[in-house]
């Protein structure tokens, strides 16, 4: 009896860890890819052999650029944009995935080698932190000390001062 109990919580035990193993692989990692285009300064398209994703950079917020003939974006929104495209445009990069928004896009941090593109942007006064909510595991902590700086400096969008207006803020005042 007691042989059997244990031989039960082994196969138990081994079933969670099977589960948290395809839980993490599944939801972590998009894997790497070759970026094609650059749409603003917090989305990209990129392709590998298999897939072709469109990647919103999660935990960030560029500014907004034009759409359309009445809405001629915001300050900087071209500076972050360029910026975006020089680190990563027709480089490969990973993405680690942390899900999809609304628009189907993969929430994603990417990594050029080592180094979390997301986080440049904000270091570049680029892009502010994500003001909505945060996907769980995400080192948002990592993202707001570095915004701090990057206000504290007056880099980017905070060398505007008190003219600089939010891209959450702008989005709700410039719907169509």
């Amino acid at each position: 009896m007691k042989m059997q109990s244990a031989v039960n919580s082994r196969i138990i035990t081994l079933a969670i860890l099977i589960g948290f193993v395809i839980f993490l692989v599944g939801k972590s990692s998009a894997g790497e890819f070759k970026v094609i285009r650059v749409y603003d300064g917090d989305t990209i398209n990129a392709v590998n052999d298999e897939n072709e994703i469109k990647v919103r950079l999660v935990g960030i917020d560029a500014p907004e650029t034009k759409k359309g003939k009445r809405n001629p974006g915001q300050p900087y929104s071209q500076r972050a944009k360029k910026f975006l495209a020089s680190m990563v445009l027709d480089k490969n990069v990973d993405v680690k995935e942390y899900g999809k928004d609304r628009y189907g896009r993969i929430l994603g941090v990417v990594y050029l080698d080592k180094t979390d593109v997301n986080l440049e942007m904000i270091k570049a006064g680029l892009a502010e932190v994500y003001r909505g909510r945060q996907p769980k595991g995400l080192p948002i902590y990592l993202y707001r000390e570095v915004e701090k700086e990057a206000i504290r400096v007056g880099k980017g969008v905070w060398s505007l001062g008190d003219k600089y207006v939010s891209p959450k803020v702008w989005r709700k005042e410039h719907r169509r």
